[in-house]
């Protein structure tokens, strides 16, 4: 689509090309009527997209002249790298020079920050812990607010901004609510929920433009560690089927508390890839733990071990995502003839380095059901008030996990997972 087919001013399209953007992003294309019509959006598309100058341009066509004592738009971004980003953006095409902007952040004095909103601004990108704190000493006036956006939506749900988020949302009567992220799930949903209503739902893959061939993935998408778990404990009591597996985990210390934590640190065939300490069952080799026909389970830490043989191991799984995607790509990716089942633990915070993933490989993830037997774990609150910070938290976290629940008992089955995919486990099983 042509820049002109967009709707926007002469001035932006002469901003836009001369910046060097020729045509619109898929992302612009099907969001910018709907809002510049007023509507609210949440738009999702990965990283590089153009999810940001999608609401540089709408927030400059709908204020179209400046200023004004009270900002008309508030603009939150997580950190303050994206407030230098998005101002930047408006300034490389914002040709209106009485539009003013002004960015808030911890980095900078709050004195000095309200005195710039009180000399007068159209537009305000925020963190929004500093932009509350803005708010609650009277330096931010959000009574004419007209569009109210939340940029790298899933990243402030894992940086715990909730609630600030809410907290400025209220604080306007009226407004339009424009949200981008790069994945959607249930707690960003509970996120938005106070304050959106009915909003139209955009979604743009942009995948990449060729697919790489890797082993089969299965997806488990669960709420908490605890879940996890207890999924991992779930799938691995069946060891005809789990006869020798690979467990990645980020740490050493998660390593060996994982290994404490399965089947209540009873299992015999459940090693450590050097432990952290000299009296822990583990294997300082690979191979070591590849020819010995009673062990069955090696859980091995990120930190420690990036490039890994994986012949010989039919099933890998994944029980924290690598820090690198790269990591996790090249365990994935297929080489040879090798056959590998790699099954990947993921909560809503892991999903947008999941997202990342897929764009590398070209296509989505198989999702795999969560077998109804599984225990979904709730968050446990302290029982004393003693601790205010712990108590905090754990509310925190149970306002996270509130879409989640417990599958009843009368659901349970007696398999741990579908026909389909145990079908697909035992064709790829080397070990009988």
């Amino acid at each position: 689509m042509s820049l002109e087919q967009l709707k926007l001013s002469k001035p932006l399209v002469s901003a836009m090309t001369a910046a060097g953007y020729l045509s619109a992003k898929e992302i612009q294309a099907r969001t910018m009527s709907r809002i510049l019509g007023g509507q609210d959006v949440i738009a999702i598309a990965p990283d590089g997209s153009g999810k940001t100058t999608t609401y540089v341009l709408a927030t400059l066509m709908r204020l179209k002249y400046g200023f004004e004592e009270a900002p008309r738009a508030l603009i939150l971004v997580p950190t303050k790298e994206r407030v230098l980003e998005v101002i930047e953006q408006f300034n490389l095409l914002n040709r209106n020079q009485t539009i003013r902007i002004v960015g808030i952040h911890a980095d900078a004095s709050m004195e000095a920050q309200v005195n710039e909103l009180t000399d007068g601004v159209d537009i305000v990108v925020a963190v929004p812990s500093r932009a509350r704190a803005v708010y609650l000493k009277l330096g931010l006036n959000t009574n004419k607010i007209q569009m109210f956006v939340v940029d790298d939506a899933s990243e402030m749900v894992k940086q715990g901004m909730q609630l600030p988020i809410n907290e400025l949302a209220n604080s306007i009567q009226k407004c339009q609510h424009l949200i981008f992220t790069d994945v959607m799930h249930d707690r960003l949903e509970k996120m938005i929920e106070a304050f959106m209503r009915m909003p139209t739902i955009i979604e743009v893959d942009d995948l990449g433009e060729s697919e790489t061939e890797t082993h089969h993935q299965l997806l488990y998408h669960v709420p908490n560690f605890r879940t996890k778990l207890n999924l991992l404990n779930l799938l691995l009591k069946d060891a005809e089927v789990f006869d020798k597996v690979i467990v990645f985990v980020n740490t050493r210390l998660t390593a060996q508390t994982l290994s404490k934590d399965l089947f209540d640190g009873k299992a015999k065939d459940i090693f450590v890839y050097k432990p952290l300490f000299f009296d822990e069952a583990g294997f300082d080799d690979v191979d070591d733990f590849k020819n010995d026909s009673e062990a069955r389970v090696l859980i091995v830490a990120n930190e420690i071990l990036t490039d890994i043989d994986l012949s010989e191991i039919p099933f890998i799984i994944h029980f924290e995502l690598p820090v690198q995607k790269e990591t996790y790509l090249n365990r994935v990716i297929k080489y040879g003839d090798e056959e590998i089942v790699a099954l990947t633990f993921a909560t809503d915070l892991e999903l947008p380095q999941l997202r990342k993933i897929e764009q590398a490989i070209g296509r989505k993830v198989e999702v795999a059901e969560l077998p109804e037997d599984l225990l979904i774990e709730d968050v446990v609150k302290p029982t004393s008030n003693k601790n205010k910070i712990a108590k905090e938290q754990a509310e925190q976290e149970a306002f996270l996990d509130a879409a989640f629940h417990k599958k009843k008992e009368s659901n349970a089955k007696t398999s741990n997972f579908g026909i389909g995919q145990k079908a697909i486990m035992n064709k790829k099983k080397k070990h009988g």
